[in-house]
């Protein structure tokens, strides 16, 4: 009976029946075919057959005998292997898990071996231990290298729960709390950016999150037990919200209460929604027409500044008053300006100069780019109405970049902003299909990926660090990051001005057109 079941197959027995020869043949002729050829066949064993000959559509080709004793005596876990990958393949967010975990386990194996001291977060444990029993936060010394508290009082607020948990716990749930975090600024970075299309976001960011941990600054931000990325994920999840949203302005607000450089965005927002309100001008001729969503969320951030400090002068009086009265202006609490730690402007003319105290030629650097960057950012912003892709993304980046360029300290931790730069770079490659592009985003990947500021000699605890005795090609290594964001901010602006003169490479906007912001 199997053996005339095979042959019923066979393009022999279907040309006997009637059938074409070497074409294809009809589902309701071959099932006719077998009903008569196997009379007492059960109807549903024959809805199998049907379903067999007819494969996916309505027509079936006939199938060798050969071919079919081949398919079954393929090994069982081969089959289960290939559905495996299938069934991965076609749900993307449990490939982006399974990635995200092994990734993961893997960098907290890596960083366990390395003996990570997590020492920025033992620090913030100490004043959070310094508020709890009422000493002075500013005359504090923690760990073995006697650092002092650099942040505002409301941060040291903040750090309070860190008292509550030992050691070894507080490490881990650090690093557990910043691996969700940089999870949230992906996708928080690919939400600026419109993307992915066909993918669910929260896949990409994982797969994205699983491959940027690697890189320099998040590596050191979580082998420290920084807190950069809960900062650009407050000032991210302010800037990606709708214009006018009631909450808009808050993150940012609380993100400069914590460390004061991202009150850099608020001035950027509200010299933004002055430029929409001045193009505004001559058309309304009402100046109280003027206010727009950009001015509400520069407000609503400064006043959540100004509650933060409030909040902590109500209950950190002594504190608050050393703080804002002098220790903010102290950037040697910080940290040394020369050593290769520092990626700002600051660092370069110091290392330049070879010196511990750039001075004047840091300011003469640092107030033309803190000018230049934010008309870079408000341009790239205003040039989303003519039509620029991804003019937010530009905008909030360039404004990232200049902040941390402008700095006293910028550690080479505090440059996480590195991930949205390199998604907006890559977007931007893929969009215009130009090989330049693409280069520039696989050398900027590459800067942040390869550790190279690293490979020059460095010992900070010397009085005299190597630093200062730096050859060329060691200053342009021990300068990668302000060198890839100074070279941001000029494509950006030449991009911007570009758009606003109705040129965008890539786009098309006719006289009079405006893209909806």
């Amino acid at each position: 009976m199997q053996a005339l079941y095979q042959l019923s197959y066979s393009p022999r027995f279907l040309v006997r029946r009637g059938l074409p020869r070497g074409g294809f043949a009809s589902l309701h002729g071959v099932h006719r075919v077998v009903a008569n050829r196997f009379p007492g066949r059960p109807p549903r064993q024959a809805a199998t057959d049907r379903h067999r000959l007819s494969g996916a559509g309505r027509y079936c080709r006939p199938v060798s005998t050969s071919h079919q004793v081949a398919e079954t005596r393929r090994p069982p876990t081969l089959l289960g292997q290939v559905g495996f990958a299938r069934h991965l393949l076609r749900r993307p967010v449990t490939l982006a898990i399974a990635a995200s975990v092994v990734s993961f386990a893997a960098f907290w194996a890596a960083q366990r071996t390395a003996n990570v001291s997590m020492i920025d977060l033992m620090v913030y444990r100490a004043e959070g231990w310094a508020v709890r029993s009422g000493d002075d936060l500013y005359s504090m010394r923690a760990t073995y290298a006697g650092l002092p508290a650099t942040y505002p009082p409301f941060a040291a607020l903040l750090f309070l729960p860190l008292t509550l948990l030992d050691v070894a716990g507080m490490r881990g749930a650090a690093t557990f709390v910043n691996l969700g975090l940089l999870v949230v600024l992906a996708h928080l970075s690919l939400r600026l950016l419109g993307r992915p299309a066909r993918v669910p976001r929260w896949a990409a960011a994982l797969a994205i999150a699983s491959a940027m941990v690697w890189c320099e600054p998040v590596w050191t931000t979580l082998r420290y037990g920084q807190i950069n990325l809960l900062l650009a994920v407050l000032v991210l999840w302010d800037l990606t919200r709708r214009p006018g949203h009631r909450w808009a302005g808050v993150g940012i607000g609380v993100a400069a209460g914590i460390k004061l450089t991202p009150a850099m965005f608020a001035v950027f927002l509200a010299l933004y929604g002055l430029a929409r309100a001045w193009r505004r001008l001559p058309h309304t001729g009402r100046p109280v027409s003027l206010w727009n969503p950009w001015l509400r969320q520069a407000a609503v951030a400064t006043v959540t500044f100004l509650c933060t400090a409030l909040l902590s002068a109500v209950v950190l009086p002594h504190d608050s008053l050393r703080f804002w009265g002098g220790a903010v202006f102290q950037s040697g609490r910080v940290g040394r300006t020369e050593i290769t730690d520092n990626q700002s402007l600051s660092g370069v003319a110091a290392r330049l100069l070879h010196t511990g105290e750039p001075g004047g030629l840091w300011m003469a650097l640092a107030f033309p780019v803190a000018v230049l960057g934010l008309a870079t950012a408000v341009a790239a912003a205003l040039a989303e109405r003519r039509g620029l892709p991804h003019a937010r993304a530009w905008s909030v980046v360039a404004c990232a970049v200049t902040a941390l360029l402008i700095s006293p300290i910028s550690w080479s931790h505090h440059w996480v902003w590195c991930l949205p730069l390199m998604l907006l770079l890559g977007t931007e490659a893929q969009r215009r299909g130009s090989r330049r592009w693409l280069a520039g985003a696989l050398l900027a990947g590459l800067v942040f990926c390869s550790y190279a500021l690293w490979w020059v000699p460095r010992d900070a605890g010397s009085a005299h660090p190597p630093e200062l005795r730096q050859s060329g090609a060691e200053m342009v290594l021990s300068a990668c990051y302000p060198l890839v964001g100074a070279a941001f901010l000029a494509v950006t602006a030449v991009v911007a001005l570009r758009t606003l003169r109705g040129r965008a490479s890539g786009t098309s906007v006719k006289e009079g057109e405006s893209a909806p912001v």
